[in-house]
């Protein structure tokens, strides 16, 4: 074969390489790769933890700026969003469901989709979006008004637009989705409207529906176009036809352990807020006012949408103290399989990958009240008169007794990722301390309307700091170290193996902390409130990390006193990409 065949074939096998279908496997190795960031969590356990060595403790202050891109317009609002990396080109969601491509080595953007939202769209939170997911030759991610879009990575192009639920009943989505085995796989959002918290897979190709798994006992799953199970039994944990608009949205999306073939899906507060009204409010024979599943994490069958486990960590839950915190598979000091999950309710729980039964479980939040403990059998021992009292018992027939509980409704800790990191053993937790005036009102269902039943105001519990990032080891409870921060964290952390742990603040500064002992390594002020999730890759012999600033979320709409205290913290929307230059790598 003569040079000039030898460099035509060359040629044709980079561009085969260039444009080759992300598969089953490269999912599979997400979490491994260095080069590409395809999945959300930088892979589907969720784990958030790079191998990357390169940018460590000593260089981390060589960390510059490499290029930056503004989301623009005046569609800002908050940026909760994770980037995604495949053959040079990195993918954004952004508010108001949009979604980017860009050029990663010069920021220039390739192209841009914006859906097409219709008015009366219902979002609790902020018009965020948490990321998207990528298969095949396609990019998928979710929008505002309850539908999952796949796009062509390359063009940006529509290959389908298929309806989750119905937008006018309060149903959304904000997700990142989850993709096993060529199924999309998907959550919803909606809990304050009275929706049911569901979880659908699709085919990756066509879009067309494979299951559907209701969180809520006493609704039908589907496999195939046809009726399969009940989740649970009907009435078993719901009075009379309250399951119907019983709540535990799927909104935050789930992870996936391949070691037992699992995905684990955390299901929300069940609707309405008030206890009573679900035959909740005082301990009832056995277990008849759970009100399964809502406030749960869930083990499903990825092939059939089959529950496999379930473990409810807020059973009775009048908090809204939703269950949807992402669970995290890593492995013990004792070499056991366990995952690990931090719960808005305030506690750390440990639990056995193989069936999801409890393990342990640890406060890492400062003075929980609603509950003494979480006992040996894994439920909570509350504390009864920290439950928000019954309307209908009250004098005035209008509000029920008001308390004052810990942690506030917005948790000990809300949507922001944890990580968790193979070399030390610790999960890195964004955590915040405050409490809530809380009371309990009367309601009625209607649909598309808010369906709480309750009244709050957040509080903070101490003058100098709310946020509160935390390295826990998962084997004891034990908190390792503490960083704090004065206003509430509400964007994710990543890890690497170079022993550093990096988020971002709502006073916008990027950061990267020692992750044995906390200590700040580097900051850079990005301009607005951090409130996305970051990554890191390896580019051409340069370790790259990236994240996307732009304040907003739930805590300036709902957080009482505390939004009061950053009214002046200004919007934003800008994606910020930084690198360690070789030449400064051994500095």
């Amino acid at each position: 074969m003569n040079r000039f065949v030898m460099a035509a074939v060359a040629a044709l096998l980079s561009v085969g390489v260039a444009h080759a279908e992300v598969t089953e496997q490269d999912l599979a190795n997400d979490a491994t790769s260095t080069d590409n960031v395809l999945t959300n969590g930088m892979g589907r356990g969720l784990q958030r933890y790079s191998p990357l060595e390169t940018l460590n403790k000593t260089n981390v202050k060589n960390l510059i700026p490499a290029w930056a891109f503004s989301l623009g317009g005046e569609k800002q609002r908050g940026q909760e969003t994770q980037p995604l990396v495949y053959d040079g080109v990195m993918y954004v969601t952004g508010s108001y469901s949009r979604l980017w491509a860009i050029d990663l080595k010069t920021g220039k953007e390739l192209w841009q989709f914006d859906a097409r939202l219709p008015e009366g769209i219902l979002p609790c939170c902020d018009v965020i979006n948490r990321g998207g997911a990528i298969y095949g030759n396609n990019i998928y991610f979710g929008t505002l008004d309850a539908r999952i879009v796949a796009l062509d990575l390359k063009t940006g192009d529509v290959k389908w637009n298929k309806k989750i639920a119905e937008y006018k009943e309060g149903y959304s989505y904000t997700a990142a989705p989850l993709i096993v085995d060529g199924l999309v796989i998907t959550g919803n959002s909606g809990g304050e409207f009275g929706i049911v918290g569901e979880v659908q897979a699709r085919n990756a190709e066509t879009g067309e529906i494979v299951w559907t798994r209701p969180t809520i006992e006493g609704n039908m799953g589907t496999l195939n176009g046809k009726e399969s199970t009940m989740t649970g039994t009907l009435n078993a944990t719901w009075p009379g036809d309250m399951w119907k608009t019983g709540g535990g949205a799927t909104w935050l999306g789930g992870s996936y352990d391949a070691d037992t073939d699992t995905l684990i899906f955390g299901a929300g507060n069940p609707s309405p807020w008030n206890s009573h009204l679900r035959n909740a409010g005082t301990p009832t024979e056995g277990n008849k006012g759970d009100n399964l599943y809502a406030a749960s994490r869930l083990g499903i069958d990825p092939k059939t949408g089959e529950i496999k486990w379930h473990y409810q960590t807020t059973p009775r839950e009048g908090w809204d103290f939703d269950g949807v915190n992402e669970v995290v598979p890593f492995v013990d000091k004792d070499g056991n399989k366990r995952f690990g999950t931090a719960d808005r309710n305030g506690f750390f729980y440990v639990l056995n990958r193989e069936d999801g039964a409890f393990v342990h479980a640890t406060p890492f939040v400062k003075n929980i009240t609603w509950a003494k403990e979480i006992g040996k059998d894994g439920r909570p021992v509350y504390n009864e008169d920290n439950r928000p009292g019954d309307p209908a018992k009250a004098a005035d027939g209008e509000k029920g007794q008001q308390i004052f509980a810990v942690p506030s409704f917005l948790g000990g800790k809300n949507w922001m990722p944890m990580s968790y990191s193979q070399k030390t053993g610790l999960f890195y937790v964004p955590s915040n301390e405050w409490g809530m005036d809380i009371w309990n009102e009367p309601i009625t269902y209607k649909k598309g309307a808010a369906y709480l039943g309750a009244g709050f105001t957040i509080k903070p519990l101490f003058e100098d700091y709310i946020g509160s990032m935390k390295a826990i080891d998962p084997n004891t409870g034990d908190i390792k170290w503490e960083y704090k921060n004065p206003s509430p964290l509400w964007g994710g952390t990543m890890n690497t193996a170079g022993g550093l742990v990096f988020f971002g603040t709502p006073e916008g500064e990027f950061k990267a902390l020692d992750a044995e002992s906390g200590e700040e390594l580097w900051s850079f002020q990005t301009g607005s409130g951090i409130v996305g999730q970051p990554i890191t890759w390896e580019q051409d012999g340069e370790q790259y990390v990236s994240v996307v600033s732009g304040w907003g979320g739930a805590v300036p709409l709902w957080g009482g006193e505390v939004a009061k205290k950053v009214n002046y913290l200004n919007q934003g929307g800008m994606v910020w990409t930084f690198k360690l230059p070789k030449a400064m790598a051994s500095n």
